[in-house]
Parts: C-alpha cells; sequence; structure tokens
C-alpha cells in the first residue's frame, strides 16, 4: 500500500525545525537582556522540538534530504552556537580564554553533525550500533554546557561560577562531543506491555518535579546523563563481543548475560597475614612425616596424622 502525503504534511516537520531553530537563537537574545532562566528554557524548548521533528516525519512518511540537512543546520545553531554565546555572555566576555573556549565549543558541535550525517550513509556498521550515538548528542552536549549556568541560579555564586571552571567545563563537553564513546540512543527503547502503566506514572512525576523544581529537576537529568556513560560503554563493549544477542528477546539476552563467564578478581588469601582463626582456616597443611611405631631407623610406610590433614577425630 503506498501512503500519499500532502505537501502540508510534508510540510510539518520542517516546520517544527524551524521553530527549533528558532526557540535556540531566542536564547542568544534572552541573554543580552540578562534573562538566563529563559535563555536556558529556550535552549530546552529546543531540544524538545528537536527531538519531535525527525519522528513527525517518520510516522507521516515525510522524510526528505532536505529536512535533514535543515535539521542538521539548526541543531549547529541551536546547540553549538545559542549555548557558546549564552555562556560567554553570562561570564562578561571580558576574558580571551573564554571566547577561544566558545569557539572550541561551537566548532566541536558542528565537527559532531557533519560526523553524524556521514555515519548514516554507512552500511558497514554492526546491527546494534543503531542502540547508540557516536559522542554525546547535539541536544544532550547543549544543554551540558550550561550546566554551571543552571547551578548558580539555582544555588547562587559558587566554585562552579568561576570563571575558568566554567571554561574548563565547557571544552570537557566540548570534548565528549567529538569522542567516540558510546551513548545511549532512546529512539530503539522499547517498554513492555507490563511496564506502560508505571512509565506513565513516572512521566506524570517528572511533568511535576518540572513544574515544580524546575531547575533542580533539570540539574538531576544532566547529572544522570552524565552517570549513564559508564553503563552505556559496557553494554556496548557487551554487545560486540556477543553480537548475537542483539536480535533475541530481552529475557534470552539476560540468560546469555548470565551464562557468560564472569571474572570477580578475587586472589587467594595469604598466608602469615591473618590472624586468629582467618590464619587456621587458610593454613595449609605440612609436608611433615610421622615414622609408624615398631620400624627402626624411620624406615617404613609414610602416613599422615588426621591433625596434619585438617580433619578432626570423630
Amino acid at each position: 500500500m503506498v501512503r500519499v502525503t500532502t505537501p502540508g504534511v510534508r510540510l510539518l516537520p520542517n516546520a517544527i525545525t524551524v521553530l527549533a531553530l528558532c526557540a535556540g537563537l531566542s536564547a542568544v537574545q534572552f541573554a543580552l537582556t540578562k534573562n538566563y532562566a529563559m535563555a536556558i528554557a529556550s535552549i530546552g524548548i529546543a531540544a524538545v522540538l528537536d527531538s519531535l521533528d525527525g519522528r513527525i516525519a517518520r510516522l507521516l512518511d515525510a522524510t526528505s534530504k532536505m529536512g535533514a540537512e535543515l535539521d542538521s543546520l539548526a541543531d549547529g545553531i541551536s546547540f553549538g552556537v545559542a549555548p557558546a554565546l549564552v555562556i560567554y555572555v553570562w561570564q562578561t566576555g571580558a576574558d580571551r580564554i573564554g571566547w577561544v573556549a566558545s569557539l572550541i565549543f561551537a566548532v566541536c558541535m558542528i565537527l559532531r553533525l557533519a560526523r553524524f550525517n556521514t555515519l548514516l550513509d554507512d552500511t558497514e556498521q554492526p546491527a546494534y550500533a543503531s542502540e547508540f550515538f557516536v559522542g554525546v548528542p547535539a541536544p544532550a552536549g547543549g544543554l551540558l554546557a550550561m550546566l554551571p549556568l543552571v547551578a548558580e541560579l539555582q544555588w547562587g555564586d559558587g566554585w562552579w561560577s568561576s570563571q575558568y571552571v566554567v571554561w574548563a567545563w565547557t571544552i570537557a563537553i566540548a570534548a565528549l562531543l567529538i569522542s567516540r564513546i558510546p551513548t545511549l540512543s532512546l529512539k530503539t527503547v522499547k517498554a513492555p506491555a507490563k511496564a506502560i502503566a508505571p512509565l506513565l506514572l513516572g512521566v506524570a512525576l517528572l511533568a511535576a518535579a518540572i513544574i515544580q523544581f524546575p531547575l533542580v529537576a533539570l540539574i538531576a537529568a544532566m547529572v544522570l546523563y552524565l552517570a549513564h556513560i559508564p553503563y552505556s560503554v559496557y553494554r556496548h563493549r557487551w554487545l560486540a563481543a556477543h553480537p548475537e544477542a542483539w536480535t533475541v528477546p530481552p529475557r534470552e539476552r539476560r540468560a546469555i548475560r548470565r551464562a557468560s563467564p564472569r571474572r570477580l578478581g578475587l586472589r587467594r588469601p595469604l598466608r602469615r597475614r591473618v590472624a586468629g582463626a582467618a590464619m587456621r582456616a587458610v593454613r595449609l597443611p605440612r609436608e611433615t612425616v610421622r615414622t609408624p611405631r615398631g620400624s627402626e631407623n624411620g624406615q617404613g610406610p609414610r602416613r599422615r596424622s588426621w591433625r596434619q590433614i585438617g580433619l578432626r577425630r570423630k
């Protein structure tokens, strides 16, 4: 069955991308007027719209090459140029090092998006590669770069708002953008039917937390995202070692994980370094020889006593 889409329907994903671009650029205008809360909100809105345009395009079968290019250009401005300028304006722009750090972040964001576009046409990637991003994605990187500003709005001045800490943090996030570290992609996450109700409850609690404590919720979300990176690296390495587990159901995948050998990294306890009953428990039997009664000059069969082999007499 061939699905026919009208020009208006095909225009909808591109319209959402343009709205995301406008939201990202508006963050710079809010920063120039010292309204940093709205600047952060604008980049957050741009991130939400960026996550919707691609999904809507696939649902409506309205994907196009122009839409893909427009999405990449909008991401470069909304999550690369805009956060860099917001942070530079926030730090008063009096330091040359700050401008260098802002340039590094914007350039790394553009390089990250260019690599993402080239990986879309790579057909030699394994099947499990679709579960991961290569490096931190653009929306997450743009929000992570503004974490010191969010912390200052929540708790006031502190070491997190120090100029050199902010620029070092900006460069560190820029390095994560162009790194080869795998990060989980939410596009391939599938929830079982039993988990739908708890997930909806979690969404309601998350919405309530964002409404009542927006800055704290944003800080917690960014910290959790950074904390998931070690798990993502472990998962990527495990799937690379067990590529056959990608196509099986989650229950069978867990069975494969349990069956795989694990090295616990335990060492044998050393003698003469433990005391008391623990030393008697790990002491090895000595190779002493007891001469049986009735033999002369130690000649005769050798045998061990029950004490030397660690047994108790009944």
